[in-house]
């Protein structure tokens, strides 16, 4: 059997440092606007596509997983990991579309004069969304963050030797590595439930 002592340990720190990606997002959004500005176009431009990015790496760090059929790894506490870090990543990317369609309209309109009252009133419509967006983008992050943080702390580290001398009643349950020495699965592993079907009548 391959050994895995260190496996634990590289995919805890992977963790951590996607998390770390993340919180570098929230900062540079929480760092361009104020209660009183908001990000221009181009500097809202580069935190979308930052955004987009994340969630397309979270979902590439599950499919490199998901494909892996080592016997004698479980990456399914670390692909729950990402997976529930990709709702709040979602989200984070909905709320800043939207602040950045709404930054659109005040570029639209920036020239324009400010004596009709409905386009001052447009304006400021959208100037405080966009400010609500970009602070539900922030805790979003924030809530990704923390989803990977605490999901890199609680995975066990103890080496497959180890947990093989340890009872079943002792083995820790957050651990990636497997016991089983059976053959990797031909076919795409399947979720433990699957509903049954119910008859056409």
């Amino acid at each position: 059997m391959t050994d895995h002592t260190g496996r634990a340990g590289l995919e805890r720190d992977e963790l951590y440092a996607v998390a770390r990606e993340f919180e570098e997002a929230r900062h540079a959004i929480v760092g361009s606007y104020t209660t009183n500005s908001l990000p221009d176009l181009v500097t809202a431009s580069h935190q979308l596509g930052t955004l987009t990015g994340l969630v397309k790496d979270l979902s590439d760090e599950v499919l490199f997983r998901a494909n892996d059929n080592d016997p004698g790894l479980d990456f399914c506490p670390v692909i729950a990991a990402y997976t529930s870090a990709s709702a709040p990543a979602g989200r984070a990317v909905t709320n800043y579309t939207e602040a950045f369609k709404q930054l659109g309209f005040l570029r639209r309109y920036a020239g324009a004069p400010a004596t009709a009252a409905d386009l001052r009133d447009a304006r400021q419509a959208a100037f405080n969304v966009t400010q609500d967006r970009l602070d539900l983008t922030v805790d979003s992050l924030q809530e990704a963050c923390v989803t990977l943080w605490h999901a890199a702390d609680r995975i066990d580290g103890t080496p497959p030797r180890i947990l093989a001398a340890l009872s079943r009643s002792a083995r820790p349950e957050n651990s990636i590595y497997r016991l089983s020495t059976k053959l990797p699965a031909t076919e795409p592993i399947r979720l433990a439930y699957m509903p049954v079907s119910r008859r056409v009548r």
